[in-house]
């Protein structure tokens, strides 16, 4: 396991998105973090805070293919996915590829679009194919899909199913900007868009060769059954509905390696499940008042805060 290399990709990934994203350096360690751990990202937050510029310095940090889909509620499955078109001359239908086939895909604002066309990407996320007209087309690996949204109180969104929600390995938001931010946005963006100045770090190859090495991240047995406590325990809160599944488990037990690497360590502390646990878990289970859905990652931070620490030595 190369863990400076993954050090040094990842370093390299989050300074020149900082080049473009001020003071938001622990979000795109996050997001990072996912993309290593193999996973898709989901981040939303009100318009103008810079969800897209985010996710587009993101993906020319990584010398691959980029596509990109401005969801609308006229947006088509086929739009997504590809079709097969009928071609006169030949007297044969021919398959035209959506934008889905990509190292990097970009669905922007993802619930102005229609349930239906959410769905298009189930398959897509999970099982990184499509299947158009009976014929199942493996994607490019690797396959990230980094999606937007904006707040349900928005005008013109539709909620994301639950299903779709547990495709997403996170769920995060861009936070608040200090004044200092803001005045070094404006000095940043005064004169041009430093997006058109940055270049790629590395390359997809790269993405795929480190999410092979997060693999080899150890973790545990004390910390593994940390990671199933904190998820049993939203499954058994009287503030949620439904609580964190599987692949959640999952998804966290990931995530926590993909951290701990870019943090220098070559095996998951407790600390590490703690701080990524609130983005994993959060939008995958359901609170019960329905009027205070935002509040699942806090019930997500309290239940972590209460779930007993691991104090043996899980290095070993």
């Amino acid at each position: 396991m190369d863990i400076e290399k993954i050090q040094n990709v990842s370093k390299n990934i989050i300074d020149n998105v900082s080049k473009v994203i001020i003071g938001r350096q622990e979000i795109v360690e996050f997001i990072l973090a996912g993309i290593l751990a193999g996973g898709h990202i989901l981040i939303e937050d009100k318009p103008g805070t810079g969800k897209t510029m985010l996710a587009k310095s993101l993906s020319k940090s990584i010398s691959g293919e980029f596509k990109r889909v401005q969801f609308t509620p006229d947006l088509m499955p086929s739009d997504i996915t590809g079709l097969n078109i009928y071609n006169k001359k030949t007297s044969d239908f021919e398959l035209v590829k959506g934008p889905v086939f990509t190292n990097i895909f970009l669905a922007d604002e993802i619930n102005r679009a229609t349930p239906r066309t959410q769905s298009s990407l189930l398959e897509a996320m999970e099982e990184k194919q499509v299947s158009i007209d009976g014929q199942t087309l493996m994607l490019n690996k690797p396959f990230i899909c980094i999606a937007t949204e904006n707040p349900m109180e928005t005008i013109g969104t539709y909620p994301l199913p639950e299903a779709q929600l547990d495709r997403f390995i996170i769920k995060i938001d861009m936070g608040e900007t200090t004044k200092k931010d803001e005045l070094e946005i404006i000095d940043r963006y005064v004169l041009d868009n430093p997006i058109d100045n940055i270049e790629p770090v590395c390359t997809t190859q790269d993405i795929v060769c480190l999410q092979e090495e997060i693999k080899k991240i150890m973790v545990s047995d004390v910390v593994r059954q940390y990671i199933v406590d904190v998820v049993f325990e939203t499954r058994q809160s009287n503030k949620l509905l439904v609580g964190a599944s599987t692949r959640a488990t999952l998804a966290l037990l990931k995530m926590s390696q993909a951290y701990a690497a870019i943090k220098g360590k070559k095996y998951v502390e407790p600390d590490h499940v703690k701080s990524v646990a609130p983005y994993v878990l959060g939008h995958r289970v359901k609170v019960v008042n329905a009027m205070n859905s935002g509040s699942s990652k806090k019930i997500v931070e309290e239940i972590i805060g209460a779930c007993p620490v691991p104090v043996e030595d899980w290095e070993k």
